[in-house]
């Protein structure tokens, strides 16, 4: 069933590019479906574009960072996660605010303590 929803949001993506049009709505929807699939290099591809195309949309900086930290890449998660709350605080989304601010302290180090 979620492939099959993964196709479908592909092909109405496919059939927009093809008319020249880029769609950052439908590339969130895209890559969270790739996400949801496991699909972390398509899902990277797709969300990327989508922060590019609307930034301020939170909830593809969030899904972003979690494709990152899926791939390993922890510096891209951790920025896109910082990207993200940035926007969203903008926006006022304070519940993505938490949620990028707990995958943010999950990702980066603790502190260390100082031993002088």
């Amino acid at each position: 069933r979620l492939s099959l929803m993964l196709e479908r949001l592909q092909l109405a993506l496919h059939t927009k590019l093809d008319k020249g049009q880029d769609d950052a709505l439908l590339r969130f929807a895209v890559g969270s479906a790739a996400a949801k699939a496991q699909l972390w290099v398509e899902a990277r591809t797709h969300l990327s574009r989508a922060v590019h195309l609307n930034p301020a949309h939170s909830a593809s900086w969030q899904t972003l960072g979690e494709a990152c930290s899926a791939l390993g890449d922890t510096p891209a998660a951790i920025n896109a996660y910082q990207q993200g709350i940035q926007h969203a605080q903008t926006n006022g989304d304070l519940q993505a605010v938490k949620v990028m601010t707990v995958f943010l302290r999950r990702l980066s180090p603790p502190p260390t303590a100082s031993t002088t």
